[in-house]
């Protein structure tokens, strides 16, 4: 990999999680599109219930960048899917990239800290010619409101 992309997309490990071995997303051939995110800790899903999913990390990336969030295959053959449908993580969100998680099984289902839990894809994204926006975030999760 060029060292000018390392330079301006990648991951971080929080201060907080840096003494909890926490590993960096990462592709696992040279032809995947998608680095695979591991859990940052052990968390029971409930049964029919949408609970948090820490990764312990942050990304980094260009201002026409978006690095979306997919659930992996397999854990959607379990029944278990990310709440929101896609995770949209944008270049201007430098905080802790959680996963709002929905287990739609029957049984409840433990994630263990270092699954393999989802997949993130960084891509290029295109504004409208009209496009105004000014407003610069100020927060973290759910930030800018609604």
């Amino acid at each position: 990999m060029s060292m000018n992309l390392k330079k301006y997309r990648g991951f971080e490990i929080l201060d907080e999680y840096k003494d909890k071995k926490i590993k960096l997303p990462e592709r696992k051939t040279i032809q995947s599109a998608g680095y695979d995110f591991e859990s940052a800790e052990n968390v029971l899903l409930i049964s029919q219930k949408i609970v948090l999913v820490p990764t312990g990390l942050k990304a980094f990336m260009l201002p026409d960048e978006v690095l979306l969030i997919h659930i992996r295959s397999s854990l959607s053959l379990k029944k278990i899917i990310l709440a929101n449908g896609v995770g949209v993580i944008d270049a201007d969100y430098n905080d802790h990239i959680i996963l709002p998680m929905l287990n739609l099984s029957e049984e409840n289902f433990q994630i263990d800290k270092g699954m393999r839990i989802a997949q993130g894809i960084f891509q290029k994204f295109l504004i409208a010619a009209d496009d105004e926006v000014s407003t610069i975030r100020r927060g973290g999760f759910g930030s800018t409101g609604i």
